[in-house]
């Protein structure tokens, strides 16, 4: 069961509307590696967890995503201002303006929409709290460039809030698979010594270097 309550995660604001800047965070809203694509991989891995604690904790992430999208969404809002107009938007999607009359889209910046396939799921919890480590991880580094882009003090405090978020969740799901990484796909199914086997395919290569010592077993995260 989900309710709305409303009060957002972070208050948003910005100085002055600027469609560039809207169109530009739409990679968040709608893209690969935005807050939609978050939500929906995160719940529908939670479906078939059977371990409580990280079934709710995925639950709950997903459910801060949203409220993510949603502080998104209303900086886009606010960005875009009152006036459809194409032509305030120099590069990047202009759907906003020609289709959808203001209104935030499940799309990204160039304007292709959002599809199911952003999302991974494989049933392994090892496999889908690796792929949600490195899904917040890439997250991260879109709110990077985009904090690098946008020259609005007010939306940047709110990229800000984001950014910390991403880290906080990738700290949690290290966590959660430093709990289960002896479990499913992580565990030694009588590997042979190929799992540990290294070919250099570089001449000259370094003989001493640790990348070559290959250990089948996955590191801790610590």
């Amino acid at each position: 069961m989900f309710k709305h309550e409303k009060m957002l995660f972070h208050p948003v604001a910005i100085e002055k509307p600027n469609p560039q800047y809207a169109a530009l965070l739409q990679e968040q809203l709608g893209g690969a590696n935005g807050e939609l694509k978050a939500a929906m991989q995160y719940m529908s891995q939670s479906f078939r967890i059977k371990d409580a604690e990280i079934k709710d904790l995925f639950l709950d992430i997903a459910a801060e995503e949203l409220g993510h999208l949603e502080m998104i969404a209303q900086t886009i809002n606010l960005l875009n201002g009152h006036d459809v107009d194409a032509m305030s938007v120099p590069a990047g999607e202009i759907q906003t303006h020609v289709q959808l009359g203001l209104n935030p889209g499940l799309i990204n910046a160039s304007g292709y929409s959002w599809t199911g396939d952003y999302v991974t799921v494989t049933g392994d919890l090892c496999a889908d709290l690796l792929a949600n480590i490195a899904s917040e991880q890439r997250a991260k580094v879109v709110y990077e460039y985009l904090y690098r882009q946008i020259d609005d003090k007010k939306v940047k405090e709110t990229i800000d809030f984001l950014l910390n978020r991403e880290e906080a969740h990738n700290a949690m799901f290290r966590e959660a698979f430093n709990k289960v990484q002896n479990s499913g796909s992580n565990r030694d199914f009588g590997t042979t010594k190929a799992a540990k086997m290294y070919f250099s395919m570089s001449e000259p290569s370094p003989s001493d270097s640790p990348l070559t010592h290959v250990d089948s077993k996955q590191p801790s995260f610590n």
